[in-house]
């Protein structure tokens, strides 16, 4: 597996796992029913944000956007937002990305980096965060109407760089 800069071109390989994982309303608080034009515009940001692929030979089997939180007075500090293919969940690629955010943000400068929005019954991206040293800092509770759950919290995590 390779993490690469994402292309224009790799958009039609990210958008259908991006729209069923958003579709499936249990991680991403990004707008339902979204276009591959509305969500390239979420996803694909332009500098100075970094959006990065994870690829396996020819296929894109996950991709991440990250840069400044916040513009400004709080721009020194980064956040990201990851998606992997369903069907290559559990094979390291949310890990490998969450390592290169990390990497990325030191180099880049940043002095930490904030998730605004980790659904707090998102076991397997809680434990991952929590892993790569990040710690949950706050919770909104009843923040994400998940399909399977219904109404439950939004964790900030947070990790001093």
């Amino acid at each position: 597996m390779e993490i690469r800069e994402a292309t224009p071109q790799d958009w039609p390989a990210i958008y259908p796992f991006w729209s069923q994982i958003v579709e499936a309303r249990e991680s991403y608080v990004y707008p339902l029913g979204a276009s591959s034009d509305e969500a390239r515009a979420i996803w694909m940001q332009a500098p100075p944000a970094h959006v990065v692929v994870a690829v396996d030979g020819e296929s894109i089997l996950g991709s991440a956007t990250m840069g400044p939180n916040k513009a400004g007075p709080g721009s020194h500090i980064a956040t990201g937002s990851f998606m992997v293919s369903p069907e290559a969940q559990g094979r390291g690629m949310g890990r490998a990305l969450g390592e290169y955010l990390i990497g990325w943000s030191r180099r880049s400068g940043y002095r930490g980096i904030q998730f605004n929005a980790v659904v707090e019954t998102n076991a397997p991206a809680v434990h991952l965060w929590k892993s790569l040293g990040f710690e949950v800092i706050g919770t909104v509770p009843e923040a994400f109407d998940s399909a399977s759950h219904g109404l439950v919290g939004l964790h900030v995590m947070y990790q001093k760089l």
